[in-house]
């Protein structure tokens, strides 16, 4: 990490900004609207690249958590067959319905 810089004198709408900065959606927002502020284009663009990569990394996450509950359903499913029952799962069940083949 950079070394601890003295701290500076800016505005409160500066220092609110760059705080929004940190908001995933306004990191690009403030990159566009605060051209000429260094102080809020500075926290913008460390903003914008921490939703990057929050991005990479719940992305992948939330598919391994979804393959891992598609894997219990997928299982409910099983035993509920092998034990004779006509189990329709929640949400799952009425879309099942709609198919005609």
């Amino acid at each position: 990490m950079d070394e601890k810089k003295p701290t500076e004198q800016f505005s409160s709408d500066s220092k609110s900004m760059a705080a929004l900065s940190y908001i995933p959606a306004l990191s690009i927002v403030m990159l566009i609207l605060k051209k000429n502020d260094q102080f809020v284009q500075f926290h913008a663009r460390q903003g914008l690249v921490l939703s990057i990569a929050f991005l990479v990394i719940i992305i992948p996450v939330l598919g391994w958590f979804l393959a891992l509950v598609i894997s219990i359903v997928d299982l409910i499913g099983f035993l509920k067959a092998l034990a004779g029952e006509r189990y329709s799962m929640p949400l799952i069940g009425p879309l099942a319905e709609k198919i005609k083949l």
